[in-house]
């Protein structure tokens, strides 16, 4: 049984709400076990969050969930470039797998709601990765 760690942002909560139950079920479904879950305030926030979970012994791999959002400015792509990097650098440094189950950049609200299935897709990745390593 494969261990996880979940990180969830909690902006954009109506969406990332969805996607967390879709990770849990997920790893329900494929018999691991979510040893923690980890709450930030945004996506941006990942990969401290993300990193903490990796250095555990207890923990096998981490899927990290959110949903960025964009709005009048090229911000939401900064947060989704930054966050897929340092978390690619937090999987290569501990050795563990991370998965970046996150909507966006470059998506309304309603496309992102439309995507909620990304947390399931971070969660089958982490597995998959976790086993197959």
């Amino acid at each position: 049984m494969v261990s996880l760690g979940l990180v969830v942002a909690e902006f954009n909560r109506s969406v990332t709400e969805q996607m967390e139950s879709a990770a849990v079920e997920t790893a329900d479904d494929a018999g691991a076990d979510v040893v923690d879950v980890v709450r930030i305030p945004g996506v941006y926030d990942a990969p401290l969050a993300a990193d903490r979970l990796a250095r555990r012994g207890d923990v096998e791999a981490v899927a990290v969930v959110g949903a960025i959002v964009t709005g009048d400015t090229d911000h939401d792509s900064v947060i989704g470039h930054a966050t897929a990097q340092k978390l690619s650098a937090v999987s290569l440094d501990r050795d563990t797998p991370v998965t970046f189950g996150v909507s966006g950049p470059g998506m309304s609200g309603a496309e992102a709601r439309e995507r909620v299935e990304k947390g399931a897709e971070a969660v089958d990745s982490a597995i998959h990765l976790a086993e197959e390593l």
